[in-house]
């Protein structure tokens, strides 16, 4: 399990936003420690998927040291700190892309080769349904780096398409053109009917109505 940053003295939960605790940890270090309970286990959770449990303890533990020494680049406009988590430890991940080929390689051999379902409404859901399997895995490796980070960042990391471009510093119109291109190579590789997704405001989708 990933290593606790910040032992010792541990922050008071409360209701308080993501930026209010930054505030208080400028002149309160311990405070921090509140922001790591919420959400070390998301972004523990995402690093071990992307490349393993060896790299996932050090990628959390970095991304709470970074954030910690990077206090100032927070956008205080934003209450949610996820977005900010989040593309630290992408780009700490990339450090680790070794890690992740040999986890995508090990999945593609050897998960079983099952079907995927192409009456999916979703294309993140079909992701985290069928990421285990060697079709996949295999495609998911072969994809544009770049590509496959937004589209992970989607689908795992649950992200709107704004909290990816706050996570990846982009425009949301490149993150749409990114998870576009990510969406076209999975139904190409996966032979997928195209998705009849429903985009709401948060940038996520809905699923079509099964009587439409």
């Amino acid at each position: 399990m990933f290593r606790e940053p910040f032992p010792g003295q541990r922050a008071i939960q409360s209701v308080s936003t993501d930026s209010d605790i930054i505030r208080r940890s400028r002149d309160s270090p311990a405070a921090f420690g509140e922001l790591y309970d919420r959400h070390a286990s998301v972004i523990y959770r995402y690093a071990a998927r992307r490349a393993g449990d060896f790299a996932a303890d050090d990628v959390t533990s970095e991304t709470f040291l970074v954030a910690f020494e990077r206090l100032d680049t927070f956008d205080h406009g934003r209450d949610d700190a996820r977005p900010w988590l989040f593309g630290i430890a992408t780009n700490l991940l990339r450090r680790h892309h070794r890690a992740e080929a040999r986890t995508l390689k090990t999945l593609a051999r050897s998960a079983p080769r099952e079907g995927v379902d192409d009456s999916s409404d979703r294309i993140a859901a079909q992701v985290d349904a069928t990421v285990a399997t060697a079709r996949i895995a295999g495609t998911l490796k072969s994809m544009a780096a770049i590509d496959r980070e937004t589209l992970l960042l989607y689908a795992w990391a649950d992200l709107t398409y704004e909290g990816i471009s706050q996570a990846m510093d982009v425009p949301v119109g490149t993150v749409r053109s990114r998870l576009n291109r990510a969406r076209k190579t999975l139904r190409d590789t996966l032979g997928l009917e195209r998705l009849e997704d429903t985009e709401n405001d948060h940038g996520r989708f809905a699923a079509a109505p099964r009587n439409a």
